[in-house]
This record gives C-alpha cells, sequence and structure tokens, in this order.
C-alpha cells in the first residue's frame, strides 16, 4: 500500500535521523572535548557517561522506537515482528537510562555530593520509573497474548499517550541536565556561562538538536496519513473497544439470519399459496 505524502515523509525521516545522530555526535564532543572524556572510577570521567547514554538511548533510540511503525518499507513485516523491534528499541534505551544513573549516583557518593535534590532529578527519576512501568506493562499486555483484546483495547490509547508524554518529558529533562550542567562547571572556569564561552555556545547547540529531534519525532508520528496501515487480521480496533473482525462477524451471522428468516417467509408464502390452490380446486 502506497503512502499519502511518501516524499515528505522521507524527507523528514531523513532529517530527524540526521539531527538525532549529530545531537550524538555533539555530545561525545562536549564530554570528549570539554570535559576531558569517560571513565569509570567514581570520578567526573564516570559522571560524562550520564549525558552520553540519556541523549543516545533516552532520546535518539527511544525516538526511532516511536516511529518505526511508521516506516512504509516495514508495512509487509508482520505486525507481531514490528512490536518485537519496537519492544527491543524501548528495551536497549531503558538499559542505557539505568546506566546513566548508575554512573551519576556513583559519581555523587563518591565525591560527597547530595543526590536527588534538584528538579532535573526528580523529573528523571520520575521519567526512567515510568518508562520501565510502560515497557513492562507493554511486554505482558500488547507483545504476549495473555491480556484480553477487551483489556488491550482499553489500554492502547493510554499507552499511546504515555509514550509520547514520555518522550516529551525526556527531551525536556535533557535540556534542563544540560543547562544544569553548565551553570555548575562554568561558573568555576576562567570564562562564566554568561561570557559566552565555546562550551556554552557548543552545549546550547546540542540542546537545540534535541529539541528539534523531538519536534520531528512528534510531527512524523502524529500526521494521521503516515499511519500503519491496518491488518485485515489486526486484533483491536483503533477506535472502539472490541476486537476488529467481530463486528465483521456479527454482521455475516445477521445477515445469513436475515437470508434464513426471508427464505422461512418465502417457504410460508408458498405453502399458504399452495394450501389455497388445493382449497380452490376442492
Amino acid at each position: 500500500m502506497a503512502m499519502d505524502g511518501y516524499r515528505g515523509f522521507l524527507g523528514l525521516l531523513v532529517a530527524a535521523l540526521l539531527v538525532g545522530f549529530l545531537s550524538v555526535i555533539f555530545t561525545l564532543v562536549w564530554v570528549l572535548h570539554y570535559r576531558e572524556g569517560l571513565g569509570w572510577d567514581g570520578r567526573a570521567l564516570e559522571f560524562n557517561w550520564h549525558p552520553v547514554l540519556v541523549v543516545t538511548g533516552f532520546v535518539f533510540i527511544q525516538g526511532i522506537a516511536i516511529i518505526v511503525y511508521r516506516l512504509p518499507w516495514t508495512w509487509k513485516c508482520s505486525k507481531l515482528l514490528m512490536k518485537f523491534i519496537h519492544a527491543g528499541l524501548n528495551t536497549i534505551a531503558a538499559i542505557l537510562a539505568i546506566i546513566s544513573l548508575v554512573a551519576v549516583f556513583d559519581y555523587h557518593n563518591t565525591s560527597n555530593i547530595p543526590n536527588m535534590y534538584s528538579l532535573h532529578s526528580w523529573v528523571g527519576m520520575i521519567a526512567v520509573i515510568l518508562y520501565i512501568l510502560q515497557l513492562i506493562l507493554g511486554f505482558f499486555i500488547f507483545l504476549l497474548p495473555l491480556a484480553p483484546l477487551s483489556l488491550r483495547a482499553l489500554l492502547m490509547p493510554i499507552h499511546v499517550y504515555s509514550g509520547l508524554f514520555l518522550f516529551g518529558t525526556v527531551i525536556a529533562t535533557a535540556l534542563m541536565g544540560v543547562t544544569e550542567k553548565l551553570l555548575f562547571t562554568l561558573r568555576t572556569d576562567t570564562v562564566p556561562y554568561s561570557a559566552f564561552p565555546p562550551e556554552g555556545v557548543f552545549t546550547n547547540s546540542l540542546g537545540l538538536l534535541i529539541l528539534l529531534y523531538g519536534a520531528l519525532i512528534f510531527w512524523i508520528v502524529t500526521r494521521p496519513q503516515w499511519k500503519r496501515p491496518k491488518e485485515p487480521n489486526s486484533i483491536l480496533q483503533p477506535n472502539r473497544g472490541t476486537p476488529e473482525g467481530v463486528e465483521g462477524s456479527m454482521a455475516i451471522n445477521f445477515g445469513n439470519t436475515d437470508k434464513s428468516d426471508s427464505n422461512n417467509e418465502a417457504r410460508k408464502r408458498n405453502i399458504t399459496l399452495d394450501e389455497a390452490g388445493q382449497r380452490s380446486t376442492v
């Protein structure tokens, strides 16, 4: 099935992938060039894993997981296969987010820095917890054929909304984290943040790339003409909480019932006419 506005979709998809990839590259340049690199020794080099893993997993990979159903090249693949790909990408994003949290807590504990005192840490922790819950519930309700169809239909709109909400929350949290890091580090350097140092300008540009990536993903995933076509044997209807195919089978049954009723009536009329003919001959 051909996609409406295919060229527009392809252009936005390429732009989103390019911007997302540049966001990851900018994050690596930031920590490798301006923040002295990466390490795992409980010091600042270990903390640098936090922005790298968040931008790579929680932002870039999660964005791809959101739009994977929209790729027209995958429409010929089974829905079950796409569900596994969607769940796999989200699982990778969750693992990277958890490792990024371990790096932060390890660095704070080693350096005797308090944990969980800023708004960035509060919102970030809530996002990670809700994301893991979303992943677990999605696995048991939508991926495994265990939940009743009525429950799937009821929770599908919530699943879609919460996924977009969490992605937007992650984008906002990442922007807060970038600003917080610059405010903490550049105030002790020779050039303060307010004086537009090269690191500040470069990292602000990273923030703009993250914001643009989120905007592109939101636009792609909210266009109805780019939605994956409904399969004939799909389980859930998009707008109602009844299993797909139920109404069709009911319509067939009702049609058959109507036909049988009409046949019965025709038979009764024939019998009546026959009786009347017999009486008239008598």
